[in-house]
């Protein structure tokens, strides 16, 4: 399995940005997805994840009412809308695909078996 993440860049602050994440090996339709965040000397903190069916969402207070998953299922892709970014969203982003199917939804790393590479977003204040 193999997680394809993009979208990641520098942006203003209050400025948007839409990550995506494509999957290979396995298909996003049966399971869970997740996005992370994570900055230099602190651990990966899970932003967004949406059950297998796609109907649940979850996120942490500090993203609540800013970001939005989404699965796009056509595509085998997973997309992570971010809204009225703030220099604290600055990090390295994650997405990840839980390890059991059917799941729903978790924000919590252990819960997740495969991470993409990563990509960068950037919120100058």
């Amino acid at each position: 399995v193999q997680l394809q993440a993009s979208g990641g860049g520098v942006v203003q602050a209050g400025g948007s940005l839409r990550l995506s994440c494509t999957a290979s090996g396995r298909t996003v339709t049966n399971y869970a997805m997740g996005w992370a965040r994570q900055v230099p000397g602190k651990e990966r903190v899970l932003v967004a994840t949406i059950n297998w069916t796609g109907r649940s969402t979850y996120y942490p207070d500090s993203v609540l009412g800013r970001f939005s998953i989404s699965k796009i299922t056509a595509n085998n892709t997973v997309w992570l809308q971010m809204n009225s970014l703030e220099p604290e969203d600055t990090g390295v982003y994650y997405c990840a695909m839980s390890v059991r199917p059917y799941g729903a939804g978790s924000l919590r790393s252990i819960d997740y078996d495969y991470w993409g590479q990563g990509t960068l977003v950037t919120v100058s204040s």
